[in-house]
């Protein structure tokens, strides 16, 4: 794993502590939860189908293996010694290309701390350079990596993680803004920046997404008028509020079938579709493949029975 700035950090004993750690903790599709709040590790022994999400702002740093993201009409190969990096929550398709049981993919992935960042950026000096696309792809910063290393390592010791890791966790964030993908980060912190109101906003979408949701209470949590809210929320997510709830509510269906074993017509009610009907029209449209075919594809892949 190649990092280009700062001394060399000892990548090998990351993708070491990763491996073990996913080992350990890994579900069945590969992720492997940790302790600190929105850090996991993931891992892939074969190359894997279409990912559909609306991903968090996130840091994902490469270990193992190499994966393909797209947003949109855009496509992002990346690898060992690669990091991707998304600020804002927009939908994204997703593959693992390379992977094996000899040689599995692996990675860790953080979600990016808002209050964090909003806190970092007040004591931090300005950083030069614009905003550039939510989706981006880089080599890995050493000073990232190396506190990443020092992190999993302190996972390994829980009595002393709950004291020390706040503080690994903003020295990583530190890094994320001081770097070259500074000024994207630094508005997700903004006080008075539209990235944390609408943060607002697509949290309540994330939390009540089986609900109704009049876009003028949307608005109201975001602090704005509903037709610039609108326009906002579009330009940050590339969707329209309806668009996002429905893209939210159909990876959970997928989800329910898949991992849980619902059946099409019990997915579509418990993520709040009141017609079969359009769901299995809107999910066809979405994922390509009818509800019941697709999530029978999916297991069958997973090697889950049924």
């Amino acid at each position: 794993m190649e990092i280009p700035q700062g001394q060399p950090a000892d990548t090998g004993t990351l993708l070491e502590l990763a491996r073990r750690h996913a080992g350990a903790h890994a579900d069945p599709s590969g992720v492997a939860r940790t302790p600190v709040p929105g850090l996991v590790a993931i891992r892939a022994s074969a190359p894997s189908g279409l990912d559909h999400a609306i991903s968090r702002p996130l840091a994902c740093l490469v270990l193992q293996g190499s994966k393909r993201v797209a947003m949109g009409a855009r496509s992002f190969d990346f690898s060992a010694g690669d990091s991707l990096l998304i600020t804002a929550d927009v939908p994204t398709v997703s593959q693992i290309t390379r992977a094996s049981a000899a040689a599995p993919y692996y990675s860790v992935v953080l979600d990016l701390d808002l209050a964090l960042i909003a806190e970092l950026a007040l004591e931090m000096q300005p950083v030069a350079g614009a905003a550039a696309a939510p989706v981006r792809v880089e080599q890995t910063d050493a000073d990232v990596a190396d506190a990443m290393l020092r992190l999993f390592r302190l996972i390994e010791r829980p009595a002393a993680l709950p004291i020390l890791q706040d503080q690994l966790l903003r020295e990583i964030h530190y890094w994320l803004l001081s770097g070259r993908h500074g000024p994207a980060i630094r508005q997700l912190g903004r006080a008075d920046g539209t990235a944390l109101r609408l943060s607002r906003a697509i949290a309540l979408l994330r939390a009540e997404f089986s609900q109704p949701l009049p876009v003028a209470r949307l608005a109201a949590a975001a602090g704005m008028s509903p037709s610039s809210f609108h326009q906002h929320f579009r330009s940050a997510t590339s969707l329209s509020p309806l668009q996002f709830q429905k893209q939210l509510r159909l990876i959970e269906a997928r989800r329910l079938m898949t991992a849980g074993g619902l059946s099409a017509s019990s997915a579509a009610f418990g993520v709040g579709y009141e017609s079969v009907q359009q769901f299995t029209r809107e999910y066809r449209r979405m994922f390509g493949a009818p509800p019941g075919r697709d999530a029978q594809s999916l297991r069958r892949s997973a090697g889950v029975p049924g």
